[in-house]
């Protein structure tokens, strides 16, 4: 089954390096570079993330470079400095079909809210297809509804519904999934837990979960089976540095 990813993508570049002493002039650290790993990053990650699943995938994003660039001690594995570079002439997207969504059997949004899909957008492809899976930094509201699963993390979920009451009826109870980091997973009042690990980065974690849920529940159709993938997906990628794709889990 093919699956398409759409939404906003980066590429996630992280410098390693060492620092061994303060700089003379300025109470800063000297960072010497030693070696740099690149990542597509944001919804390319999630895509990279399927491929490696052994999902055939196409990924429609923002045809600019987005660049986040990570400055970071290879010893302790600490961030000096992130920057950022391009998210302001982000392209939005404009050939978006119900009959070109048709061509797939699954689609994945994965919206970092960076400007290539607006909520209208979101709302056409929940609208024009069967089985889509939403990740979004929006705000939640209508424009979700028609979607098969939504998944938001603990920090969006906060955002979104302040008062739990707001999603305890409705459209929403069957669709949430919210992933609570070190903690897991909760849907539908079900949480499912993960193992203790060594968390040395959890850049991406979020969009390899999001590719480990659609892959398991393609092969399932089990919501239950593939939240409890997905979970060993991202318990995989936290344990190494910087942003990695999961391979043979």
């Amino acid at each position: 089954m093919k699956v398409l990813v759409i939404g906003d993508s980066c590429m996630d570049e992280y410098i390693y390096g060492k620092c061994e002493r303060m700089c003379p002039d300025a109470p800063v650290p000297v960072f010497v570079p030693l070696y740099q790993k690149e990542n597509k990053g944001m919804a390319g990650n999630v895509y990279q993330n399927l491929v490696a699943l052994g999902l055939p995938a196409v990924l429609k994003t923002n045809n600019n470079a987005v660049v986040k660039t990570r400055y970071v001690d290879e010893k302790t594995n600490h961030m000096f400095l992130r920057i950022d570079s391009g998210e302001e002439k982000i392209s939005r997207i404009t050939d978006l079909t119900a009959d070109f969504l048709q061509e797939f059997g699954a689609v994945v949004v994965s919206d970092y809210n960076k400007g290539f899909l607006s909520r209208e957008d979101i709302r056409f492809i929940c609208e024009n297809h069967s089985l889509v899976f939403v990740d979004t930094k929006k705000i939640i509201d209508d424009f979700c509804r028609h979607c098969s699963y939504l998944k938001i993390n603990q920090e969006e979920h906060k955002k979104s519904f302040e008062d739990i009451k707001n999603h305890s009826e409705g459209w929403i109870t069957e669709k949430l999934i919210v992933t609570l980091g070190s903690r897991g997973c909760l849907h539908k009042g079900v949480y499912y837990s993960v193992g203790k690990v060594e968390i040395k980065d959890t850049s991406g974690a979020g969009d390899t979960f999001l590719a480990g849920l659609v892959y398991e529940y393609l092969a399932s159709s089990d919501i239950g089976k593939a939240i409890e993938f997905a979970n060993k997906c991202a318990t995989k990628v936290v344990q190494m540095k910087g942003v990695n794709i999961v391979n043979d889990v």
